[in-house]
């Protein structure tokens, strides 16, 4: 959530924020009961100041025994009036905060204006590979040599639900463990593991809701969520809580699978992995100070990017556009790996800083040692990275003409020394 008094101070840039993310909220009506708001807290401190003079009258009176009766009706009316006026208030924030959770994060003024045509090139990494043979797509590779079934996961759980066998499922844990590694041995990342399902409150918390209910897997009778990303239960590890500051920056790695009902909804990208319901992914989440959010990004993308290149997979680092950007997202780059059997680019990560957005919903805060005053936490998380593109760049990328798969040297020390699939 923004600031109550940023979005007073600056409505027109909230405004516009709305606007460029294509969102729905109705700033001139939070600025109107903004204004009735602040108007009923007042009337509601003169009439306590009020009742307080007249208590003080009446006792007074009593005192020297002399007659109330006027002054007990005149409190009795003022106190009718506070009540009047505390339901009003009440009311006024219940409907200011309803309007406020729909108001997105403002980009940042180094975001481009548009939609995803205008994300902009940051800078590229490796030459996508010519192959001297044509290339196939990875659903063909992973059939052949018996590592993916799509049939028997459709059979299981419907479609979106991959079945991995064999070397398949090997690969599955090697790429787990090679990322939790290298992010906790060189990154200085500390290993978490987390429920797989979560509160309303935490999902509220990180921004999924309510905007994004209706793509969430939500069991009914418990009122939990399966987790669509690992930021969810990660970042709400420490709602409503105070760090001190030394404690930041506060950093957490973790493996968890992720859930989300509008996998492949526009009918697009289906085939294959390149969009699930369910699908595995390596969580990066960072606890930063205010004022060193910005600097944490740029590290947050290079440890992303550290992945792509152990394992010699070319890609390229793109800044999403507003209208592209998430609803708490203030900034946010992906990383595209690219796949010659489909002849394209394909996001393996999303890298953002929320700025203080999410931990406004969830409460946190942190003792700056040269303030008296908390502050809010600037929240960022990133991909380390999501594990279908990834395992589709790599079967398409190390392909063989025979059709085997050459293992990443970086990756063998997680499969036992094996050097090819097939």
């Amino acid at each position: 959530m923004l600031d109550p008094a940023f979005i007073r101070e600056h409505h027109g840039a909230v405004r516009e924020a709305i606007q460029a993310k294509n969102d729905k909220a109705d700033i001139d009506r939070w600025l109107v009961l903004d204004g009735e708001r602040r108007e009923l807290l007042q009337q509601g401190e003169q009439r306590k100041e009020t009742r307080n003079r007249v208590s003080e009258e009446i006792g007074l009176l009593k005192r020297e025994k002399k007659d109330a009766d006027d002054k007990i009706a005149e409190m009795k009316t003022v106190s009718g009036e506070i009540q009047e006026i505390d339901a009003k208030l009440r009311e006024t924030e219940d409907q200011l905060h309803d309007i406020a959770i729909r108001i997105p994060n403002v980009p940042h003024e180094s975001v481009p204006i548009g939609d995803e045509s205008n994300n902009e090139l940051v800078r590229t990494w490796g030459e996508p590979r010519t192959l001297s043979f044509k290339a196939k797509a990875h659903w063909d590779l992973g059939e052949s040599l018996g590592i993916i079934d799509f049939a028997r996961g459709t059979k299981i759980s419907g479609a979106g639900f991959p079945l991995f066998l064999r070397d398949g499922a090997r690969l599955q844990r090697a790429l787990i463990r090679f990322m939790i590694e290298l992010h906790t041995k060189e990154h200085g990342y500390d290993e978490i593991y987390t429920p797989f399902v979560v509160s309303r409150n935490s999902m509220f918390g990180t921004g999924q809701l309510p905007k994004l209910e209706s793509d969430m897997y939500y069991c009914e009778r418990d009122e939990l969520f399966l987790i669509p990303t690992g930021e969810v239960p990660i970042t709400n590890a420490h709602a409503d809580e105070i760090f001190a500051d030394s404690d930041l920056p506060m950093r957490y790695v973790g493996y968890t699978p992720c859930f989300r009902r509008e996998a492949g909804a526009a009918g697009k990208d289906t085939r294959g992995l390149n969009r699930l319901h369910q699908f595995d992914k390596v969580e990066l989440v960072r606890f930063e100070r205010a004022d060193e959010s910005w600097e944490a990004l740029e590290k947050l993308v290079s440890h992303a990017e550290e992945v792509l290149k152990r394992l010699d997979l070319p890609y390229r680092l793109l800044t999403l556009a507003t209208g592209d950007l998430s609803f708490a997202a203030a900034k946010t780059y992906d990383l595209e790996v690219w796949a010659p059997g489909q002849d394209r680019w394909l996001e393996v990560s999303s890298c953002s800083n929320f700025l203080d957005f999410q931990a406004r919903r969830m409460k946190i805060r942190y003792k700056p040692e040269d303030r008296k005053q908390n502050r809010f936490v600037h929240t960022l998380n990133g991909s380390g990275l999501a594990l279908p593109r990834l395992t589709i760049a790599l079967l398409e990328n190390y392909q063989t003409e025979e059709g085997r798969i050459a293992i990443p040297e970086a990756l063998r020390p997680y499969m036992d020394g094996q050097e090819w699939i097939g």
